[in-house]
């Protein structure tokens, strides 16, 4: 078994104001839509969609109603007239592609719910889709990619020491030993944010070249039919070492089970409350911040999108890569490093001039 103390005492669109909408959670849904369902039939449909996606579905689902709600146009069961004329309102008022397509998306779950006929399905609302689609479809925006030596940097300015305005003596600082531990192990893992923030201490295993951590279940592996595992290495360089900035953290927190990455209180304590995506992202733009970058270009998935991008420009293959990361298509990969990439081995770049 592994032990956090080994290790330890190494410091290392639409703004429209409307009566409110229904949501759309599970156990809503069952009451909202009159399914006939029990409390525990509910609970597997709540799971059956991971906690963000349903976060999604009802703002989606409230967005939707409250625009019928101002056209006078029922949202259940939808017309195609009505959905056709929702996304025309939202392409016209500048939505992303991506966003109409999670709309849709919560449209379909939640008349699949109640079983009725999906709507998005039906041909008006296909080729109006299609067109949308093909006026007003961009890249998605990625984030930038967070890599050495701006990581370093960035580890650099985590705090150290606790420093009170009282008599109370300084202290190791616990909120930038956990910092510190979260992008290193969110970097060289190259986790997604919501793996984050789901690791357990009993997820992390001891190897004699550094841990290894599970993950029960993924963004691409939601049932847990798949157990998968990441490495990591411990590092040349301790100040850059996830193995050891890991251990220090989990040995100021006293943290031995439970929620691996945890908040901080104001008393420099751990709150024994894991890390929620949208907090993961927040401190990774406020250590970006503390380096002195703009972290408007980072979140979260910078420390992935590094990861990838960093490795690649180390010489590693498509496959190795794929390998940490768990992508099931090494075109995925290539979505990372393509910028950085295009400069490697381009004639243009050695025309002379």
């Amino acid at each position: 078994m592994w032990s956090p103390a080994e290790g330890a005492g190494q410091t290392p669109g639409m703004a429209k104001t409307a009566p409110p909408a229904p949501s759309v959670d599970a156990a809503e849904l069952t009451a909202e839509l009159t399914i006939p369902l029990t409390t525990t039939e509910a609970a597997y449909v709540e799971a059956a969609r991971s906690a963000n996606t349903l976060r999604g579905y009802r703002s989606d689902w409230r967005e939707f109603t409250t625009w019928c709600a101002h056209h006078d146009l029922s949202p259940m069961p939808a017309a195609p007239s009505t959905i056709t004329g929702y996304l025309t309102d939202l392409a016209q008022a500048g939505a992303k592609v991506g966003t109409m397509a999670r709309r849709l998306s919560a449209l379909r779950f939640a008349h699949r719910l109640r079983e009725l006929p999906d709507p998005t399905a039906t041909a008006r609302v296909v080729a109006v889709w299609e067109g949308i689609r093909r006026t007003h479809g961009a890249p998605p925006e990625q984030s930038k990619p967070l890599m050495p030596p701006e990581l370093f940097h960035v580890l650099d300015a985590c705090p150290q020491v606790k420093t009170w305005r009282t008599a109370r003596p300084d202290e190791p600082h616990l909120g930038g030993a956990r910092d510190r531990a979260l992008l290193l192990v969110g970097f060289v893992a190259a986790l997604r944010r919501s793996e984050l923030a789901a690791l357990q201490v009993h997820d992390v295993a001891e190897h004699e070249h550094g841990l290894v951590l599970t993950l029960p279940r993924s963004k691409t592996n939601q049932t847990g039919q798949e157990v998968e595992l990441v490495i990591l290495p411990r590092a040349h360089n301790p100040q850059h070492c996830p193995v050891r900035a890991l251990r220090w953290w989990l040995s100021l927190a006293g943290i031995t089970d439970g929620p691996l990455l945890q908040g901080v209180t104001k008393a420099n304590r751990p709150s024994g409350k894991p890390l929620n995506a949208q907090s993961i992202n927040a401190l990774v733009q406020a250590a970006v911040e503390r380096a002195g970058y703009d972290p408007a270009p980072y979140s979260a998935h910078s420390l992935r999108a590094g990861f990838v991008t960093y490795a690649h420009l180390r010489g590693a293959s498509d496959r190795a890569i794929a390998r940490q990361t768990r992508h099931r298509s090494l075109a995925s990969v290539g979505t990372y490093v393509r910028v950085e990439g295009a400069w490697t081995g381009n004639a243009a770049t050695e025309l002379g001039w």
